[in-house]
């Protein structure tokens, strides 16, 4: 397992702010500012023989550094973004063929977005390498476009947000008619080939405005030369890839049938594989971990059943426990994760729900983490 591009640095030029994605300079910036350093290793020796003012800035570009661990490259991130490789470089049909779509439909707190944007980062970066920053006709080249659905969005809603990404000066007056002649010529004046439709689980799909919407997405399959990819929970329960009987239900079902829908699944302990895998999550979590007193094996031997336990293995309950235990760790001098400290740090609601009967089976030896070595221990 290897690590995933390494997070954007944090200078007050560059900070990513809630609203950074809904921009195309905030995307933009997302997509090219460089690499975060991770922060040097140093021994509790090391860490005391610091002045004052020298271990507040550790510290300082420590909790940055910790807070912004992620994306790690995990099998099921590789998995899907050579899915999603398979699926968008063969979508590069002429232009009289519509596109295949996209559906990221999975459990929350498995790294839906973060893979997404992650397999969207590396496409821009790809398309800008491959043909320049600017188009023929001098304009910005974008190829990456990504919207954010909210409860009551409708098609001039969805429109208008697509407009305020790229600030279109139009954006704010006319019909939906004219919104979307407005998008579609963005996405064409800035080369375009990839819409990230976010959070659409928030949509009523079988509502007025779902309707709408599902039509408003055939006309982009069809008329802009881009592929959908759509991120959500529970879009196949919501009816986005059902047949159904009814006129409206086989209005959904033409765009179902376009639509290829991928998945994300947890880490799970139930064979060999399974174990392994979640070993070497682990692995790669206690390379990135900065703190003075960590000793190898410290998550992937002593922790590893707790941690399982405490994520019930869902990449992002886990990585809110160890982000959250690296920051009492450097703040309180502990300088190590150990049970105890991460006993006093709260988790999300869903993991500590499902807790208490996985420690109790892990407990009991019913189930195990652990990895066979060749010795059978």
């Amino acid at each position: 397992m290897t690590v995933a591009d390494t997070p954007p640095a944090t200078s007050s030029a560059t900070t990513l702010d809630n609203l950074t994605l809904a921009r195309k300079e905030g995307w933009q910036r997302f997509v090219e500012t460089p690499r975060r350093s991770q922060p040097e290793q140093l021994t509790a020796a090391q860490l005391r023989a610091l002045s004052s003012a020298a271990k507040s800035d550790y510290d300082q570009r420590r909790r940055i550094w910790h807070a912004n661990l992620g994306p790690i490259k995990t099998p099921q991130l590789a998995e899907l973004h050579e899915d999603l490789w398979d699926i968008f470089d063969s979508n590069e049909q002429d232009g009289d063929k519509a596109k295949g779509a996209i559906a990221i439909d999975a459990f929350p707190g498995l790294g839906k977005t973060t893979t997404a944007l992650a397999f969207a980062r590396l496409f821009q970066q790809r398309e800008l390498a491959e043909k320049g920053t600017y188009t023929d006709e001098g304009h910005e080249r974008l190829p990456v476009c990504r919207i954010g659905m909210t409860g009551n969005t409708g098609m001039k809603d969805f429109n208008r947000a697509m407009l305020e990404f790229y600030g279109h000066p139009a954006g704010s007056k006319g019909t939906a008619a004219q919104f979307a002649h407005r998008a579609l010529d963005c996405v064409l004046s800035c080369a375009t080939k990839l819409i990230i439709v976010d959070e659409l689980h928030f949509l009523r799909w079988q509502a007025k405005s779902g309707i709408e919407i599902s039509n408003h997405f055939k006309y982009i399959a069809n008329e802009f030369p881009v592929t959908l990819l759509f991120i959500g929970v529970g879009l196949e329960a919501r009816g986005l890839f059902s047949e159904g009987t009814s006129y409206s239900d086989a209005v959904l079902a033409q765009t179902a049938r376009r639509i290829t829908r991928l998945d994300l699944r947890p880490f799970t302990i139930d064979s060999p594989q399974a174990r392994q895998e979640w070993r070497q999550m682990l692995l790669a979590l206690e390379r990135r971990v900065v703190l003075a007193a960590k000793q190898p094996g410290f998550l992937a031997d002593e922790l590893s059943d707790y941690l399982f336990a405490r994520s019930t293995g869902h990449i992002g309950s886990l990585m809110t426990i160890i982000v959250r235990g690296c920051q009492r760790a450097v703040r309180t001098g502990v300088e190590t994760l150990t049970a105890d400290l991460l006993d006093r740090v709260k988790n999300d609601s869903g993991a500590e729900k499902a807790r208490v009967e996985l420690q109790a089976a892990l407990d009991s030896k019913k189930i195990t983490t652990r990895v066979k070595t060749s010795s059978g221990t």
